[in-house]
């Protein structure tokens, strides 16, 4: 017997089957019941086939680069090192802010990286800022190429408020509390302990060892 193709599996082509299969003895019934079968798969195939369109890939995450990964680390890693004033967060519950002031060259690593990581009691949250003002609510501030305002106008905004400021190492100013730094192709960082006293925060000893540079100015 010959396959029928697909494009003859059509509502005809089952009565054609039902009307041959009609008052058939037990072994012709089998055979039509297996062409019944497969003139009924192929229908479903072929509707499949005419409603299925081409998957389209998945767009790209925006790459980073390991530069900014590893700065990224740095910015939620720097928390437990330094202390802030007491009555700094409005109670135990509140999140800790980390703010990204300017253009984001984290493409929202960040915020991916500290899902599930806390200061103490305090979740971390990462806040998108165009400017840095004083009354954003950050405990970090991470200042980078600014659109709308200068680095030193950023850091002025929250001059003698509890923010440690960092600045990124494309946009270098050495008021900011701590200046991230390429050394030899690996992100470093300067700390400015004259910057951090003026904001009411005590950077640990540890982080100072660390530290690349310490001013004190």
């Amino acid at each position: 017997m010959p396959i029928l193709p697909r494009r003859a599996a059509s509502g005809h082509a089952l009565r054609a089957v039902a009307a041959l299969c009609a008052g058939s003895r037990v072994a012709r019934a089998r055979v039509c019941a297996c062409l019944t079968a497969l003139l009924a798969y192929a229908m479903g195939a072929a509707a499949a086939n005419a409603v299925q369109l081409p998957r389209q890939p998945s767009p790209a995450p925006p790459a980073i680069s390991l530069e900014y990964a590893v700065k990224a680390t740095y910015l939620y890693k720097l928390a437990p090192f330094v202390n802030w004033p007491p009555g700094e967060f409005v109670g135990p519950d509140a999140a800790f802010r980390i703010c990204v002031v300017g253009d984001d060259p984290f493409h929202g690593f960040l915020a991916d990286a500290v899902v599930g990581r806390r200061f103490g009691t305090h979740a971390f949250e990462v806040l998108r800022l165009d400017a840095l003002t004083a009354d954003a609510g950050c405990q970090i501030a991470f200042i980078g190429k600014l659109p709308a305002q200068t680095t030193r106008q950023a850091l002025a905004a929250v001059d003698g408020s509890p923010v440690l400021t960092v600045v990124d190492s494309a946009t270098p100013d050495d008021q900011g509390i701590v200046q991230f730094v390429i050394r030899q192709g690996r992100v470093g960082f300067e700390i400015n302990t004259s910057a951090a006293a003026r904001n009411h925060l005590t950077i640990s000893s540890k982080l100072l060892s660390l530290a690349l540079k310490v001013n004190s100015r």
